[in-house]
């Protein structure tokens, strides 16, 4: 069950510990939030589908082997059009390779028009970043709302969402913004999580986005992405 309320000494542990990451480190996540920014604004939409195949590789495996293989995807020119079996072949480090591939063609031929890759005019539709999470886990397999959620702060639009990966989860109950990290994360707790992470963000004067990558930071020593 999550906790609604901190006590005065949970409020000053949290403000004095995440506080002294945050402000040693503000500098490189705003720079790092500027990033995911611009791959908005310059990138193409070829750009924008390789942040969410990334994301789609990511459930259960490590981040840096995700986008090392994405990149090696894009460098061979499979993203647009490799099968299944080619893409396995640069999927041997994500777990679940198999089922991962199949999701990846499946996603590119829900946003393939006339033999391109169309997402951002798709993405654009949605006025709030919480209907356009809403309709990648309704109509993208293999996203659910950590992955739409990585996905949209990882292209610009991730402001107001959380990211409740495990490490996320373990900081998160570290500093009693939930009392125990859930076995199952049905969306309805996915949410619930997601506003009282809100209110530790607003308690603690820093921006959402700005929590994830703190957070990841004092679980990893690393911003990344």
């Amino acid at each position: 069950m999550v906790k609604e309320k901190f006590t005065d000494t949970d409020r000053r542990r949290a403000r004095g510990e995440i506080k002294r990451i945050y402000l040693s480190k503000r500098n490189k996540i705003i720079s790092r939030v500027n990033d995911f920014d611009k791959i908005w604004e310059n990138g193409t939409d070829k750009d924008i589908f390789a942040e969410l195949v990334f994301c789609i590789l990511i459930p259960q495996s490590n981040v840096k082997l995700c986008w090392e293989a994405v990149k090696s995807i894009v460098n061979r020119d499979l993203l647009l059009k490799g099968n299944s079996n080619r893409l396995l072949k640069e999927l041997d480090r994500v777990r679940f390779k198999y089922k991962k591939a199949e999701y990846m063609v499946e996603c590119r031929r829900h946003f393939k028009n006339n033999g391109s890759i169309s997402i951002k005019s798709k993405i654009k539709k949605f006025s709030e970043s919480f209907n356009a999470r809403e309709w990648l886990v309704i109509n993208v397999k293999g996203i659910g709302y950590k992955e739409a959620s990585h996905f949209l702060r990882n292209i610009g639009f991730g402001e107001e969402l959380a990211i409740l990966d495990r490490h996320i989860l373990r900081n998160l109950k570290y500093f009693r913004v939930i009392k125990e990290v859930p076995i199952c994360l049905s969306a309805k707790k996915y949410l619930e999580i997601e506003e009282c992470m809100k209110r530790f963000a607003g308690e603690l004067d820093i921006p959402m986005s700005h929590l994830d990558l703190v957070l990841w930071y004092e679980e990893k020593e690393e911003i990344f992405k």
